[in-house]
């Protein structure tokens, strides 16, 4: 029996997909429920089992744009294995024989130097004599290894152009993950009046508290940790209370608001950025918002993150900090109007009291959407996250860090 194997749909709004990579070979025996491809949306990266056993007949290649629905593999399901399973030991040396003369007809030739390889086409001779240059030190791209025109057009250097060195160019197509993201940046550039305001918080209070109560909320809470993106999830969310207009979204005319906080999370994945969300961050503990941002990233950076992982987000945070940014301008998540940017920690002298000391310091910026919030809404949203990291005890914890961390 044949079994045709088609796109399932990863979500509602996805109409094609792309054939990322696939992860076995033409004509192999795949088991039930192996991934056989990974395949990329607009929104995430996906696994694509196998929906019965059998040999595999693929009918996409990679890169391959396919409509859901679309077939892109057969699988016989009345195929058996190739390889020796059983019988005796003279049958399974007769058959071990057999597949190695098979990949012995099968092996590419390497090709030994030929009359062509390394000899310039009459037009490529012309250009090296005209300069000077030995055949010998150019690798030829044309059939059998001969040196075309455009190879001695482009080993002819410029004027004070250094030669010896590597100067290759690679050519890659983007994934469909990649090229909707830019999609959706460059939209978010030229369909919103996104402005950019920015602060900077002292985090000793933070790291204070941090390290009296890192290591029981480690092992209270079975190896999670107390990270820094609990404290500004935190502070966001209460943020987003005091000023709600920069937990909304523009839809035409009208503008939406929530009176819930789902929380989007940019994290670093194999694909590239992804942004999970926390559902309900505002009614998370210190405990439940680690935890969830840690499973999500594991998704993430497993390649399991999925399109409702990503779904639904009212306000996004970026931390681009881990990577040794100090300020930067981060770019909306449409359709919300509103992300803060983290950055790094770096110590700094302020002024404390009229005296000079010296305290880790990260500048946080908010990008918003200026069509649908004003500058005080933004800077006072920006402000009243800053007085929440640095005076934690009292407006994140309450005053009572061991009931906060649940300890």
């Amino acid at each position: 029996m044949i079994l045709e194997m088609k796109v399932p749909s990863p979500g509602e709004s996805i109409k094609e997909v792309e054939i990322a990579t696939w992860l076995v070979k033409d004509g192999d025996y795949v088991e039930k429920d192996q991934a056989i491809a990974e395949v990329d949306s607009d929104k995430a990266t996906l696994e694509l089992p196998a929906e019965a056993s059998g040999i595999i007949t693929l009918k996409a290649e990679e890169g391959d744009a396919v409509a859901v629905g679309a077939v892109v593999c057969l699988i016989d399901t009345e195929g058996a294995p190739s390889a020796p399973k059983g019988g005796t030991t003279t049958e399974a040396v007769e058959k071990v024989t057999e597949i190695k003369k098979e990949e012995i007809k099968a092996a590419p030739v390497v090709a030994t130097n030929s009359y062509a390889t390394g000899t310039p086409s009459p037009a490529a001779k012309k250009i090296l004599d005209e300069k000077n240059i030995q055949p010998s030190t150019i690798v030829g791209t044309g059939k059998d290894g001969r040196i075309t025109k455009e190879d001695a057009v482009n080993s002819v250097p410029s004027m004070g152009t250094p030669t010896g060195g590597s100067r290759g160019v690679e050519r890659t197509k983007l994934s469909m993950l990649r090229r909707k993201v830019a999609e959706r940046l460059v939209a978010a550039k030229n369909d919103t009046a996104m402005l950019t305001t920015f602060n900077e918080v002292n985090m000793t209070p933070i790291n204070t508290l941090r390290n009296e109560y890192k290591e029981a909320f480690k092992a209270k809470h079975d190896g999670v940790g107390l990270g820094y993106m609990s404290f500004f999830t935190k502070a966001v969310t209460r943020a987003l209370a005091l000023f709600p207009d920069v937990n909304s979204m523009m839809d035409g005319d009208y503008k939406i608001g929530y009176d819930f906080c789902d929380i989007s999370i940019a994290v670093s994945g194999p694909k590239g950025l992804m942004v999970p969300v926390v559902r309900d961050a505002h009614n998370l503990t210190f405990r439940g918002i680690e935890a969830e941002i840690k499973r999500l990233a594991i998704k993430a950076r497993d390649g399991q993150i999925t399109v409702d992982d990503m779904t639904g987000g009212t306000f996004t945070i970026t931390n681009g900090g881990v990577f040794g940014s100090m300020l930067s301008t981060p770019i909306i998540n449409p359709p919300q109007s509103g992300i803060l940017g983290m950055h790094n920690i770096i110590e700094r002298p302020i002024a404390v009291n009229g005296k000079v000391e010296i305290h880790p310091m990260m500048y946080v910026a908010l990008s918003y959407d200026h069509r649908i919030i004003d500058g005080r809404e933004s800077v006072g949203f920006l402000v009243a996250v800053k007085e929440a990291l640095e005076n934690p005890l009292e407006l994140l914890c309450d005053n009572n860090p061991k009931k906060a961390f649940e300890l």
